[in-house]
């Protein structure tokens, strides 16, 4: 049983600011990439705050609509002139610049692990569209579940959304190796995990973080899990 986390290791967003721009565009609005990166900073740490909000379909429009709000008022604190654009037509343009990207090592690895024989449960800071995230990408086929803190109604590092996710895989207690959780964060994740009893290990794909316990495993990339989880 292996427990992943998302943004950071399993997909990478995408630099949004050029598809805000594009998209702002296509909807009459005129707006510099300074402009927009702002604006988007904002929102970012606007949607960070109230993700978990977004349990159900209801929820989330309502999040995404709040969060177009709050990136048009960014916009115009920046000075741009985003008027001829409609609050249906922001959130598109907002929903259109935010795409997510797998790692080159992701689907692979993936594979090779569910080949192996492990149940695999992708474990995000996320609302509930982390399911709809995986589809578009193509790696939910790759996995066995998801659950978001939305889902969970606890974030990482809290150990009890590492359980639910051990409790939709079916993962069995008792004896035996504990289950292994994949993340970016020392925090989160590492500390997370092994405050619900899994085995942990950071995937560090900019570097090794300063400040890493001795004993906590280090991985560049998804490459070398399978090896670990053995």
């Amino acid at each position: 049983m292996i427990t992943l986390d998302a943004l950071g290791t399993l997909v990478a967003l995408d630099d949004p600011v050029p598809r805000l721009v594009a998209g702002l565009a296509d909807r009459g609005a005129v707006v510099a990439e300074a402009q927009a990166a702002a604006a988007l900073a904002e929102e970012i740490a606007f949607y960070r705050a109230g993700l978990d909000a977004a349990v159900d379909a209801v929820t989330l429009a309502r999040l995404r609509a709040r969060c177009a709000a709050v990136l048009r008022a960014g916009l115009e604190r920046a000075g741009a002139d985003v008027g001829a654009v409609g609050e249906d037509a922001m959130v598109e343009a907002l929903l259109g610049a935010l795409r997510f990207t797998p790692y080159p090592d992701v689907p692979d690895a993936l594979a090779d692990l569910r080949a192996a024989g492990h149940r695999l449960v992708v474990v995000s800071d996320w609302d509930v569209s982390l399911h709809d995230m995986l589809r578009t990408t193509g790696l939910g086929v790759l996995v066995d579940a998801a659950i978001s803190s939305a889902e969970a109604g606890v974030r990482k590092p809290d150990p009890a959304i590492f359980r639910r996710a051990l409790a939709l895989a079916g993962a069995p207690g008792g004896a035996g190796r504990a289950p292994l959780h994949a993340g970016d964060s020392l925090e989160l994740d590492v500390a997370g995990a092994r405050a619900a009893g899994l085995e942990a290990v950071l995937i560090a794909r900019e570097g090794v973080p300063a400040g890493v316990p001795g004993d906590v495993a280090v991985l560049g990339s998804l490459n070398g899990l399978a090896a670990l989880a053995a």
